[in-house]
């Protein structure tokens, strides 16, 4: 078989199953292309993309911009690791340290890379600068977390699926609570030598869990009344995806296109990826300020990829679409109308019991167990109906289309979905 002979869609599958790792349950539709807001299989069906590649996708598929950004760079330099300088790293750093307000950029390539810097600068922090004794700090996390699948990320999951038969696990985590201020200042006070609070701002993978309003300022200001690192995994969250440039800006102005304020929760240490580069190419970041970075010195961390020049730009070629097409505010709006147009349907639904989420992340949950398979199921008819989603946690549809999006299509999507979902009704 020729590299470049057209499979069909079973063929595909077929090759995926016998020479491919069966680490994931993919839904099956194989995909050939993509542009703006739709994908197409390998037989030409055009579809509604609604899952973003888990919102790595919010500038949508192939963006001009970020294409161009990138086959310009690829041609010019491509590689030198981070022996040398580069004409494009320190471009990207200033960029983005100014859009989001930090001192400094320290740049990886995939999200799980990026939360375990962030997880060695926090504790490099804890021992250099707050005085915890050398192998003691721990580190707060939440319950049903999702910030990747490394073994130490994985020591603090509690999904069994993730976990079993991968131990011995890594020591250093407290587990408390999603969404439970209690739960952290107890557990803050009763343990001096907690170095960080790791938290998404909305859990995701979990099922689009959006934590009480003002959960988030008030973790900030218990960490800093017990001088422990606030860190966000904006991963999933961030570029713009909730209807903020970061989830964790609230209420503040930094959808705006012009905004120069400061976020109404200043994370201490950020971290980011996924639409970092708009889904065309592994970037991550994580960026903190000067008290707290400047730990960091040669040697103590790093990656050949990271940093490299075809990252760089795209990277700022991402952020500027981003703005240039106030992609928050049009998340935000399409938001609260797709929520609001599915809330009608719901009201007399008895296959969904509700919606929720933020911007253009979110979910339903099904009117059955996680153990079924009806959210399977109507993924699959979904599909047939020419719109792509995927299940999380058995019972709950996860919605993140690309945020390009127009309420025209919006509206068409909503229609396609309402009518699948009338279909299982009880």
């Amino acid at each position: 078989m020729a590299v470049l002979d057209q499979l069909t869609s079973q063929e595909a599958i077929d090759l995926e199953n016998k020479y491919g790792a069966h680490n994931y349950h993919p839904l099956p539709v194989v995909l050939s292309r993509g542009e703006g807001v739709f994908v197409w299989d390998v037989e030409g069906k055009k579809y509604y993309d609604f899952l973003s590649a888990y919102s790595a996708v919010n500038q949508g598929h192939c963006h001009p911009k970020i294409v161009g950004a990138m086959t310009e760079q690829a041609k010019t330099l491509t590689l030198t690791s981070r022996a040398f300088y580069n004409d494009m790293l320190g471009k990207f750093e200033k960029y983005a340290t100014e859009t989001f307000h930090f001192d400094k950029l320290l740049p990886m390539n995939t999200g799980a890379e990026a939360v375990e810097t962030a997880l060695k600068l926090c504790r490099k922090w804890a021992y250099e600068v707050k005085g915890i004794d050398e192998n003691e700090a721990e580190i707060v996390v939440c319950e049903n977390n999702f910030h990747g699948r490394t073994t130490t990320i994985i020591s603090f999951s509690n999904d069994p699926v993730a976990r079993k038969n991968f131990g011995p696990y890594t020591n250093g985590f407290i587990k408390i609570e999603y969404d439970n201020l209690e739960a952290l200042e107890d557990t803050l006070k009763a343990n001096p030598n907690v170095a960080g609070f790791l938290v998404e701002p909305i859990q995701g993978e979990a099922g689009v869990y959006v934590p009480s309003e003002g959960y988030l300022a008030k973790a900030k200001a218990l960490c800093e009344k017990y001088n422990v690192l606030f860190i966000a995994d904006e991963v999933q969250t961030g570029i713009a995806r909730t209807g903020r440039l970061l989830a964790t800006c609230g209420n503040c102005s930094c959808a705006d296109k012009h905004c120069s304020g400061t976020p109404e929760v200043k994370a201490d240490i950020l971290i980011l990826g996924k639409a970092l580069s708009g889904g065309a190419y592994p970037v991550s970041a994580v960026l903190a300020n000067n008290d707290i970075m400047d730990v960091i010195k040669p040697g103590n961390h790093g990656s050949t990829f990271g940093g490299n020049p075809v990252a760089a730009a795209i990277g700022m070629a991402a952020l500027e679409v981003i703005k240039d097409e106030e992609l928050a505010n049009n998340a935000q709006e399409l938001g609260e109308l797709f929520r609001a147009e599915l809330s009608k349907f719901i009201e007399t639904s008895s296959i969904v019991n509700g919606v929720r989420g933020k911007g253009l992340l979110n979910a339903i949950l099904i009117n059955d167990t996680e153990e079924s398979e009806t959210a399977w199921n109507i993924c699959m008819k979904l599909r047939d109906n020419g719109l792509l989603a995927k299940p999380t946690h058995g019972n709950i549809i996860r919605f993140a289309p690309p945020l390009v999006m127009t309420k025209e299509q919006l509206l068409d999507c909503v229609a396609i979905i309402t009518k699948t979902l009338k279909a299982f009704e009880k």
